[in-house]
């Protein structure tokens, strides 16, 4: 059965032997009373994923990550029939074996959109859009106070800084060039990122690739993946939807913006918080999305996070 992993290595190593999960993932359904005639793993993410059968998804989260399942299961909870679209219905969660714990929960009907989008009609494209800034929209207004002390950062200043100090070496990593490094320390220094007059829940990864829609008709059918939810300021989620929902198309991301119900915050904040978020990586954007008319963080940020 699963080894007890206390490490992001160990994990890799785990997730990519699909002859070690198999037998668990079988185990961890008999226990809860499911018959896994058909267990497919999502390949996506780095936790293993099931779904089993046409009704339920399986989440397992090894030893070191306890606490994210225990944020995944709150999260659904609290998010369960409160937005416009569909959100999975948690439905068990708890302990396995060896440190792992679970998270059994409704599958989404529909496929994923960033499969879909290429086949998508563009005034059906225009519709999801509006729909999702809608969720968006509805996702920032619920209060975040019943996840207290689950749902961090404490104090999203120290957060901020926190990243800050690691933006350089967090890029360089990556493999950003260096005409690209140097101008990140200076651009930093020059957008003002205030504290948020209210705290909002952060899905943290609002993109195609988390949004599930009906083909027969093209409409949103859910959001899920909600493990790295934070709580912070509102333009930290407007990253992941200017790079992978509009993904660089200002028209789209101007009409997300109508339909979330705000003017836009200006793109050099939005190119800010890409630079510091979690799980930035501006060298696989670069090769994804526009060039930007010079290889300027300034021209970036308005390529990217534009809506004229």
């Amino acid at each position: 059965m699963l080894p007890l992993v206390e490490t992001g290595e160990e994990l890799d190593a785990v997730v990519r032997d699909e002859a070690l999960l198999r037998p668990a993932v079988a185990d961890l359904c008999e226990r809860l009373g499911l018959v896994p005639k058909q267990m497919v793993r999502y390949i996506e993410g780095s936790l293993p994923v099931y779904s089993i059968g046409a009704a339920h998804v399986l989440k397992l989260f090894p030893a070191f990550e306890k606490l994210d399942a225990r944020r995944e299961e709150r999260m659904l909870s609290h998010v369960y029939g409160k937005l416009p679209v569909p959100t999975p219905q948690l439905h068990s969660a708890g302990a396995y074996k060896n440190g792992w714990s679970f998270v059994l929960m409704s599958r989404l009907p529909g496929e994923g959109l960033a499969d879909a989008w290429s086949r998508i009609p563009a005034a059906d494209q225009d519709r999801i859009v509006t729909e999702a800034g809608e969720t968006l929209a509805a996702l920032h207004a619920l209060s975040p106070g019943p996840l207290s002390g689950l749902v961090g950062p404490s104090d999203w200043g120290l957060f901020v800084d926190a990243q800050r100090a690691n933006a350089v070496e967090q890029q360089r990593e990556s493999g950003l060039p260096e005409v690209w490094l140097e101008q990140i320390p200076w651009f930093l220094n020059s957008v003002p990122l205030p504290a948020p007059s209210r705290r909002v829940l952060l899905h943290t990864e609002f993109m195609r690739e988390h949004l599930t829609v009906d083909p027969d008709g093209w409409r949103l059918t859910g959001l899920f993946d909600f493990e790295p939810v934070l709580t912070g300021h509102p333009a930290y989620d407007f990253v992941n939807v200017g790079l992978f929902l509009s993904c660089g198309q200002p028209r789209l991301l101007k009409r997300f913006y109508e339909a979330y119900g705000r003017p836009p915050f200006d793109p050099r904040t939005v190119m800010a918080y890409t630079l510091l978020h979690v799980y930035s990586d501006l060298a696989s954007y670069l090769r994804m999305l526009p060039k930007p008319p010079e290889p300027t963080l300034d021209s970036l940020a308005l390529t990217w996070f534009g809506t004229d």
